[in-house]
Parts: C-alpha cells; sequence; structure tokens
C-alpha cells in the first residue's frame, strides 16, 4: 500500500495505473433538471484558492464548498431528494396510492438528516438510525425535522442492518446510501443524485477559465457513493481521459483503500474519529465496480490532519468540518514526506495542474469538530 522506506511508519496509500481510460455508463440527464426545481436550489460555491496552489505546487486549486446545500450543511439532500423522488414515484405507480410511508435510513449524520428533511417537505414520516460516535447536536438536528431517531450502540454497518429490519413493515421503505445484494436500485438513485454536484463544477471551472476541466479531484470516502458519482462523471466520457481522481478516508476507517489493495471489497473494524461520517467499514457493493475501476488512489489520514486542514481552510474563508476537510488533508499527505514525487506523479500534478478538492460539510454538519 506503501511507497514509503520500509525503516519508517507506513503511509496508508494506495495507487494503481489504468484508472484514467476505464469508462461507464453516464447517469440520466434529467436528475440536474430535478434539482433545479427544488425550492431554494442554486448552485453551491466553488472557491478558487490561490494560497494552496502555492502550498501544493500547483497551478489552481478549488474547493467545492458545500457547507449551505438546499438549506442543510452538507451535500447529502442531493442524494436524498432524488432517492426520495423517484421512490415515491415508483410507489404510487405500483399501488395507485400516494398514503404516507415511513423513510427509514441509518446514517452517521448528513445523509439522515437529508431524509428526514425530505419526508417533512413532503409529508411522510422518517425513521433514523444512530451509531455510535455520532455527537448529541447531530443527532438532535435529525430529530428535530421531525424524525424518529433510534441509537444503536455498535458501529456504522450495525445500524445499516436496524435500519434494514425496522424496513421490512409494509408502510416504510428503506433509503440507504450503501448497497448490498439485493438491495442496489435506490442506493443508486441517490448517487445519481450527487452528479448533480460534478456538473456544476464543470459550469463553474469553465467560468473561471480552466475550460479543460480539473487535473485531479479529490473526494472524501466513506462507502463510496459520492466517490462512485465522481467517478461515473468523469470516467463516462470518451473524449479524453479526464482527472485523476483520489479517495480520502479516515485511518480508523478505510474499507475502500483496503479493498483497493485487497481487490476486493473487505469489511473492516472501524474506531472512533472526528470524521464521523466517514467512520464506514465496508464499500457499497453498487460503487465498489467504479471505485475499483475509476479511482487513481486512496489515501487515509489522521483526525489531526483532518482538523489542521478543516483550520486552514476556515482561515481562508471556507466553513468546512472535517469530513468536507478530509479532501485537503489527504493531498497534503499525498505530496508531502517520504515518496512524495512518486505520488505526484502518480496522480499527474505539474506546476500547471487544476486541483478540485470536494468539501463535503460545514461545521455546522459536524458538531464534535468544535467541542
Amino acid at each position: 500500500m506503501s511507497d514509503n522506506d520500509s525503516s519508517l511508519p507506513a503511509l496508508p496509500w494506495f495507487a494503481r495505473s489504468g484508472a484514467r481510460t476505464w469508462r461507464c455508463e453516464p447517469v440520466p440527464a434529467d436528475v440536474r433538471d430535478f434539482h433545479r426545481t427544488l425550492p431554494g436550489y442554486s448552485p453551491t460555491p466553488l472557491r478558487e484558492l490561490p494560497e494552496l496552489a502555492e502550498e501544493l505546487g500547483v497551478g489552481r486549486v478549488f474547493v467545492k464548498d458545500e457547507s449551505s446545500r438546499l438549506g442543510l450543511p452538507a451535500f447529502k439532500a442531493l442524494g436524498a431528494s432524488w432517492a426520495v423522488h423517484r421512490t415515491l414515484a415508483e410507489r404510487a405507480a405500483r399501488t395507485g396510492e400516494r398514503v404516507p410511508v415511513t423513510l427509514v435510513t441509518a446514517t452517521d449524520g448528513n445523509h439522515g438528516r437529508a431524509v428526514a428533511r425530505t419526508a417533512r417537505l413532503l409529508g411522510q414520516h422518517a425513521h433514523v438510525f444512530v451509531p455510535r460516535g455520532v455527537h448529541p447536536e447531530a443527532v438532535a438536528a435529525i430529530a428535530g425535522e421531525g424524525a424518529e431517531v433510534s441509537r444503536v450502540e455498535g458501529p456504522y454497518d450495525e445500524a445499516v442492518r436496524r435500519a434494514a429490519a425496522a424496513a421490512e413493515r409494509p408502510d416504510a421503505v428503506l433509503v440507504q446510501d450503501t448497497a448490498w445484494p439485493g438491495y442496489e436500485r435506490i442506493p443508486g438513485w441517490i448517487v445519481e443524485g450527487y452528479s448533480t454536484l460534478c456538473a456544476e463544477v464543470d459550469e463553474q471551472l469553465a467560468a473561471a477559465g480552466a475550460v479543460e476541466g480539473p487535473t485531479l479531484v479529490a473526494v472524501p470516502v466513506g462507502v463510496g457513493s459520492l466517490a462512485q458519482a465522481v467517478v461515473t462523471h468523469y470516467r463516462s466520457r470518451s473524449a479524453d481521459q479526464g482527472p485523476a481522481l483520489l479517495a480520502v478516508e479516515p485511518e480508523v476507517a478505510a474499507c475502500v483503500l483496503q479493498s483497493l489493495a485487497a481487490g476486493e471489497p473487505v469489511s473492516v473494524a472501524t474506531g472512533d474519529t472526528t470524521m464521523a461520517g466517514l467512520n464506514c467499514g465496508t464499500p457499497s457493493s453498487i460503487a465498489w465496480p467504479y471505485l475499483y475501476g475509476g479511482l487513481d488512489a486512496a489515501i487515509a489520514v489522521s483526525d489531526a490532519a483532518g482538523a489542521r486542514a478543516a483550520a486552514d481552510l476556515a482561515a481562508l474563508g471556507v466553513s468546512s468540518g472535517p469530513c468536507g476537510a478530509a479532501s485537503l488533508a489527504g493531498l497534503r499527505a499525498a505530496l508531502t514526506g517520504v515518496g512524495a514525487d512518486e505520488r505526484r506523479t502518480a496522480l499527474g500534478l505539474e506546476t500547471s495542474s487544476v486541483v478540485v478538492l470536494l468539501s463535503t460539510e460545514g461545521t455546522a454538519a459536524n458538531p464534535h469538530a468544535v467541542d
């Protein structure tokens, strides 16, 4: 996993060649059109930070700031709104009824609140299962959307199992942002919803004069659904090789990195981390083929590195919680220390490169970061 000197602690890093030539099908064209119909929709900012470009030795650095998306402090509403829209429409077509249902999900914080908010706006019910390690203020925010909240004294994977069991009632439906064999359609819709974020980046880079698009995109990873959306966006184009794609995870929950190294999906035992939204032990089954095919590299970072990145982004005017700041922490780790030159080459970075860091949440999404 590491190209470091064997006498030093191994950097949690994995890289592979060929990802930029891997191809997949694009998402449906009507996803962005749907989001444009939602009250309060507008593209989130893409902020250029020359200070980071100088630090990282590249041409330009942009941060996609998801600290306020459809009234919530994270990007998750894009996936939840599209998936619930598709789910309710399909259910009404099948049953001929539009009676309220209970939308059930498990969450490390942001996805659950997005599902709860969507349910409230559409006159539905929500039941959200929350694993250990999620800050009480984040739990209270979910309850504040009118959802029933059940605390689970176990990790994220256990909360998912509990949610799936609760959703077996005829008046309930599971709206989960991870997939497994036999449960893949709704998670697929959630991934499609995230594509709007990438479409906005295209338009914003072009408006900023970076018409050729990014050289590298760094994306925080939990189960891999957002990373799947990013891979799909850039690897469904046949005209060019597209950017390098870097996945960033917490050191205590690096299930995607470990899976890439193993060449197959693996589950890992997770620990405590301030990057609560990334504290996931198993890659999504539908994400895995995209991650394995389309990611150039993966890296894992410490809570301390994430906290430093969040503080530095704040000083530059970007509100970013530990999960969102992980993208900066990961790229910093890749471009410093023993083996940095080889990692820079693997990512295709030069002094003229254009880098996009996805900051997936603001500080309000993760109160634990400011305790």
